[in-house]
């Protein structure tokens, strides 16, 4: 009557181990990802440093070094956190698929469990056949509307947070651009 062989639950169990890996590499990518979005960054910021200070240096006068522009901070702080987002919102991507596949195999097996207990029940027993499979047609409907209910949230705060990246970084924008207007303004009145 049982409906897992032991060949069918070694496959269950390789496959969530195989999964459980997948997942573990997915993490590592994105992580690598991230670091290496940081070593360009600071690769960078130190080339344009070293520029700064070498014009600053060659400086002949006050009026020359307060000329130098600084580079667009706030620009490049918009499309750094750009690229988090972008790389956290594609990880992120990739383990709700696979968390989603996971979800509707676990109904599918349940369902083809129930199924099977059904067709090889004794004669007699229909009303508890009949109970089970309303008790697991129940639950599935609640764990769907529990599982759309975390999507729905989930992707609502990853709009949320990147809303706020965004905002945050226009600000920033706009704070710099006024502030080196008023920088340059200041010089040429000198």
């Amino acid at each position: 009557m049982s409906s897992f062989t032991p060949e069918q639950l070694f496959a269950t169990q390789k496959a969530a181990y195989d999964s459980l890996f997948g997942l573990t590499f997915k993490a590592f990518e994105g992580f690598e990802k991230l670091i290496q979005l940081n070593v360009q960054v600071i690769k960078s910021t130190l080339a344009e440093n070293q520029e700064v200070v070498g014009k600053a240096l060659a400086a002949k006068d006050p009026q020359g070094l307060f000329a130098l522009q600084t580079p667009p901070t706030a620009e490049k702080l918009q499309s750094y956190w750009r690229h988090v987002s972008e790389i956290v919102t594609s990880t992120q991507g990739e383990f709700t698929a696979v968390s989603e596949g996971h979800f509707k195999q676990s109904q599918h097996d349940v369902q083809t469990f129930v199924d099977s207990l059904a067709k090889n029940a004794p004669a007699g027993s229909e009303a508890l056949v009949s109970a089970w499979k309303s008790a697991i047609g129940t639950a599935s409907d609640t764990a769907n509307s529990a599982y759309d209910a975390a999507k729905k949230a989930a992707k609502q705060v990853v709009e949320i947070a990147e809303s706020n990246v965004s905002a945050a970084s226009s600000a920033s924008t706009a704070l710099a651009k006024n502030a080196v207007a008023r920088t340059t303004a200041t010089t040429e009145k000198k």
